[in-house]
């Protein structure tokens, strides 16, 4: 019996198969369990020899229907590992990349150009000290243009600042000249939201400071941004405009050949040559914080423009507000152009 009953375990090839065989010899009604109900009609002498033969034979089928079963079940776990296996060499599911947005676009063609040009560039708080932002640039409290700008004011005293000319002072204060430097950054002014205007917009500031500095040297630098960003056929013109920290001061515009057809005159923004008050008011704060004075009788100029009004034509991108929304719909009509 022990034969045969290892014989068919051997032979089972699922769990199924191998129960069978368990219920058939080691079951409440198997072969060996009948066996065993047979010892209580052996005479004494003989049912404690017999007993132990079919022990024997119980253990040796028992011990090869647990092997059996282990090997069955690793069988059945590898099976289910191959069949659900995931293969971590494939690559995995492509996921749409990001775009940078259309300002951080043209802020890194603007700082290339002028990075080429010898510039440095500049960083400066938007959280701004009054005289920083106006008063040292030749626009004191009773001055008309400070009505131009309604201006966000804090607690302090202080405020956010409403153009990137500050960085002007700020940098003549621990440069001396010659020098050339370009500050981008976050401007503030409490606007009305329009199709062309927000609260809180960018702006790029240019200086420059030397001997014999001009308003050539203005336009030849303008002229080399314009075709650094449209190609070497822009062109450039000046128009006399009026800021207090400039003297002369001038807009300039852009010529160039706008790939969809509206080829124009586009207004950048201003420039001119810097006011001798903006650099007495430098000197007379390098003064009090026991430097050189160094900056009068120098020239130079300044010019600065906004790069959404670049970045809005560039793209195609009709409307301010779309630079800012949160709108998938939105943001999805200018996907493909913009990446």
């Amino acid at each position: 019996m022990q034969e045969q009953a290892i014989s068919e375990i051997q032979a089972a090839e699922t769990l199924e198969a191998l129960q069978l065989v368990k219920t058939r010899y080691v079951g409440k009604s198997g072969l060996v369990t009948k066996e065993l109900g047979t010892l209580g009609k052996l005479p004494p002498e003989e049912r404690k020899a017999r007993g132990a033969e079919i022990n024997v034979v119980r253990a040796a089928i028992q011990a090869a229907l647990d092997e059996k079963e282990a090997a069955l079940k690793r069988a059945a776990l590898d099976a289910r590992l191959q069949s659900e296996a995931v293969d971590v060499t494939l690559p995995g599911l492509p996921l749409p990349a990001g775009g940078l947005h259309p300002i951080s676009r043209v802020y890194d063609d603007l700082i290339g150009i002028f990075t080429r040009m010898g510039y440095e560039v500049a960083e400066g708080p938007e959280v701004e000290e009054e005289h920083y932002n106006f008063e040292a640039l030749n626009i004191p409290w009773y001055h008309p243009a400070r009505e131009l700008q309604d201006t966000f004011w804090l607690e302090d005293g202080r405020l956010l600042r409403t153009h990137t000319s500050n960085m002007q002072i700020r940098y003549m204060l621990e440069h001396e000249p010659p020098l050339k430097m370009v500050s981008r950054g976050k401007v503030y002014r409490f606007e009305a939201t329009d199709a062309t205007h927000e609260a809180m917009f960018h702006q790029l500031e240019g200086l420059v400071v030397g001997e014999g500095i001009s308003m050539a040297d203005l336009k030849g630098t303008i002229a080399e941004m314009a075709r650094g960003l449209y190609g070497a056929s822009a062109k450039v013109r000046f128009q006399p405009s009026y800021y207090p920290f400039v003297e002369p001061g001038a807009d300039f515009a852009v010529y160039w050949d706008n790939p969809r057809g509206e080829s124009k005159w586009l207004e950048l923004g201003g420039c001119g040559m810097v006011h001798p008050n903006v650099f007495k008011a430098v000197d007379d704060l390098r003064e009090a914080a026991g430097k050189e004075r160094v900056y009068e009788g120098k020239t130079g100029f300044a010019f600065g423009l906004g790069p959404e009004r670049i970045a809005m034509l560039k793209y195609g991108i009709p409307d301010i507000r779309y630079f800012y929304a949160n709108d998938p719909r939105v943001i999805g009509q200018f996907r493909g152009e913009l990446g």
